[in-house]
């Protein structure tokens, strides 16, 4: 288990203040030289944060929280739900590069929600789907889903015995977030 480099808090107050700037200007400024690239590669990674965020191509981690090569940590799958695969993406990032906090950020106008309120998707898309109406219920607006969902995957990270034990020995923290696409802010849940 290497230290927490970055404490949950700093972390979290690194992407408001990046999602500020980003609302600010609306333009990408990340860091993604090919120096910085380089550097990481004979260093090593160690991001701040640990981001479980939708495959949607609007949502983009490293843009809306205005953070360069190395500093975040992404996880995208649709609808950001949680299985084996991301769980243990999220224990070696935690327990390996020291990045003390985990955010699932969900958002709205999600396709992957809007499929698991309004359509039957066949395939594996399904599969998809059917975490996301367990997580929902009987919830039918679009953002109070996106919002529920988020919640769920939480709780699934939460259930991870090392994620628990991370918790309690070294502060880790699991938090929810969605991402506005319209004005670009990202409310912590």
């Amino acid at each position: 288990m290497v230290q927490y480099e970055y404490s949950a808090q700093y972390a979290k107050e690194k992407l408001v203040e990046g999602n500020k700037a980003y609302v600010a200007s609306r333009k990408a400024c990340c860091e993604a030289s090919t120096e910085t690239l380089l550097r990481l590669v004979k260093e090593g990674q160690h991001p701040y944060a640990i981001i479980v965020a939708c495959s949607d191509s609007r949502v983009i981690p490293e843009v809306i929280f205005q953070a360069g090569l190395g500093d975040l940590f992404v996880i995208r799958v649709a609808g950001n739900v949680m299985e084996s695969h991301q769980l243990g993406s999220i224990e070696y990032a935690a327990e390996h590069l020291g990045t003390g906090l985990i955010v699932v950020l969900g958002h709205d106008h999600c396709g992957a929600v809007d499929a698991a309120l309004n359509h039957q998707p066949e395939g594996y898309i399904k599969y998809i789907t059917d975490e996301i109406i367990k997580a929902i219920g009987d919830e039918k607006d679009e953002v109070a889903a996106c919002c529920l969902n988020v919640k769920h995957s939480c709780e699934i990270i939460e259930r991870s015995l090392q994620i628990q034990k991370d918790e309690k020995e070294y502060g880790l923290q699991v938090l929810g977030a969605i991402y506005h696409l319209e004005d670009g802010t990202v409310e912590f849940l």
